[in-house]
């Protein structure tokens, strides 16, 4: 329904090789001597960067591993991260980045799945997973490279790799259609998907949201606490900065209220990058202040989870900084629908990206007229190459040069898009659609609840109603009064029949380890 096409970014014609323009060229351009990582232990230069990078991509034909042939990292956010991710995309290599909170089971599934011929990982991380390791080693050939000392025979130092190697290289002749990485989506229900991003697509992101949205430039400093290897964050963390030369904060450890204010006064970063549920968690502290500890900090993003519009408002009011929300996907790689600085309005996902087109269908395909809920699918450069061994999913998703969210959306009178649940989250009540979010955002702006979430259940007639499952504040006395007063205040935010008809009281949500709610837990 909203067509944008006012910016657009083009790769150069002939090879295109990602390293390069988001390494090589900082350095051209007289950038080798500042900051690019900076973590908890060391920092490197664009320079270091640069040979290091090198030095990796030396390293993986030595090793047997040739172009296209996938490299999956399960890595902290240490500037060992950037190193293997440039070095292998420079040498033509796919890396796959995993999530570290997963179980050794999702690992060996994604291992197994992209037949990856080496693993990099964290030394911290690898004593839980040397057994799941080894079992595939003793099946196939795999290479195991630590980014610490070596804690046995069967595995290689990444510092020993990168020690022997030389620090210049020649970069792959790829092309800007050329499958880089891959990311395997978190999403809410079923395996993850292996997505498979192109060479051109971090510029594109960085082109039209960090720089034609956020106004990135030389002179920030970005910290995200969302971690490197999932899209949100790699776009924070790596992309968006280097593209113009920034210098980017790394926190391995989990991000906390306590842990990301040690970083924010340390480093005093001027863009700050979180989701809704360490927006909630930092404002349920009682020392939240100016700039969130950062005498410099001019924005923050969120994505992920939609942002409720109590938590934005509140964050703002504590600390004098506005949070731009947005949405985006694995599947696009970053935020294609986002608020814009000086322009937010908390509660919507503000319009579309320049550079990308979005439209809202209904069940048939057809657009949904303004105000009426419908599918967001859009259309735009960054777009995935599809799924890796996924066909029925891809043509689901990837249709032509639409790509198909199955987020719920609605544009309001004031021309912003307005986010309503998942497809698969949605559900009628008396014949009307009811936007779970809606139903937690009503929810949470009451003085007892910490947070929400609401899925459909059918009562005793076989008639779907909202059932709502409710984390507390501490302190918190639950009883019938206090359910009760919870559905009047529901009634009286969100519609009266929006209304949860239960209400059970949890001590945590189910969620992906990126912060998303799993609906269909509750569900079941």
């Amino acid at each position: 329904m909203s067509m944008n096409q006012t910016r657009r970014w083009t790769p150069p014609s002939g090879l295109y090789n990602a390293a390069v323009d988001m390494v090589d060229r900082n350095v051209a351009e007289g950038s080798g001597a500042k900051a690019a990582f900076v973590d908890g232990k060391r920092q490197l230069t664009y320079a270091e960067l640069q040979a290091a990078c090198n030095r990796f991509a030396n390293a993986l034909p030595r090793l047997g591993i040739g172009r296209e042939r996938r490299i999956v990292q399960i890595m902290l956010d240490t500037v060992d991260f950037p190193v293997v991710f440039w070095g292998a995309i420079k040498a033509g290599v796919v890396p796959v980045p995993l999530n570290t909170l997963l179980p050794n089971e999702a690992w060996a599934y994604m291992i197994e799945d992209s037949r990856a011929d080496a693993v990099v990982i964290s030394s911290e991380l690898y004593e839980r997973a040397a057994s799941m390791l080894d079992a595939i080693a003793a099946k196939r050939h795999l290479h195991v490279i630590v980014t610490g000392a070596a804690p046995n025979a069967r595995v290689l130092e990444l510092g020993s790799l990168l020690a022997s190697s030389e620090p210049t290289a020649q970069a792959a002749d790829t092309d800007a259609d050329e499958v880089a990485f891959w990311l395997y989506s978190s999403g809410s229900t079923g395996m993850p998907k292996g997505t498979r991003h192109l060479h051109a697509s971090p510029m594109a992101t960085a082109k039209l949201f960090a720089q034609g949205v956020l106004g990135m430039n030389t002179d920030d400093v970005v910290f995200s606490a969302a971690k490197l290897f999932f899209a949100y964050g790699l776009g924070n963390g790596m992309s968006f900065p280097m593209s113009v030369g920034a210098t980017t904060i790394l926190m391995a450890d989990r991000p906390t209220p306590e842990s990301v204010g040690v970083v924010m006064a340390r480093h005093n970063p001027t863009i700050f990058c979180g989701v809704p549920t360490l927006f909630a968690a930092m404002l349920a502290t009682s020392s939240l202040g100016k700039g969130a500890g950062s005498n410099r900090l001019r924005l923050s993003t969120s994505a992920g989870e939609a942002l409720p519009e109590d938590i934005g408002v509140r964050f703002e009011k504590a600390t004098g900084v506005e949070i731009i929300d947005g949405i985006g996907s694995t599947e696009m790689l970053h935020i294609y629908c986002s608020n814009r600085p000086g322009r937010v309005r908390y509660g919507s996902s503000g319009t579309p990206v320049p550079g990308y087109d979005a439209r809202l269908l209904d069940d048939d395909g057809a657009p949904v007229a303004q105000g009426e809920i419908g599918e967001l699918v859009i259309r735009g450069p960054s777009a995935a190459d599809g799924y890796w061994l996924q066909r029925e999913r891809s043509q689901k998703t990837f249709r032509g040069a639409w790509t198909h969210t199955g987020d719920k959306y609605r544009i309001g009178e004031d021309g912003l898009y307005y986010y309503c649940g998942r497809t698969d989250d949605m559900f009628k009540v008396s014949g009307i659609w009811v936007s779970p979010f809606e139903v937690e955002s009503a929810l949470i702006t009451h003085k007892a609840v910490f947070e929400a979430a609401v899925v459909g259940k059918e009562d005793s007639d076989g008639l779907m109603k909202p059932r709502a499952f409710v984390v507390f504040k501490p302190g918190v006395t639950v009883d019938d009064a206090l359910c009760e007063d919870l559905k009047a205040h529901v009634k009286a935010t969100a519609g009266t029949w929006k209304y949860p008809r239960w209400i059970e009281a949890r001590s945590d949500l189910p969620k992906t380890a990126t912060g998303k709610i799993q609906r269909f837990k509750l569900r079941d």
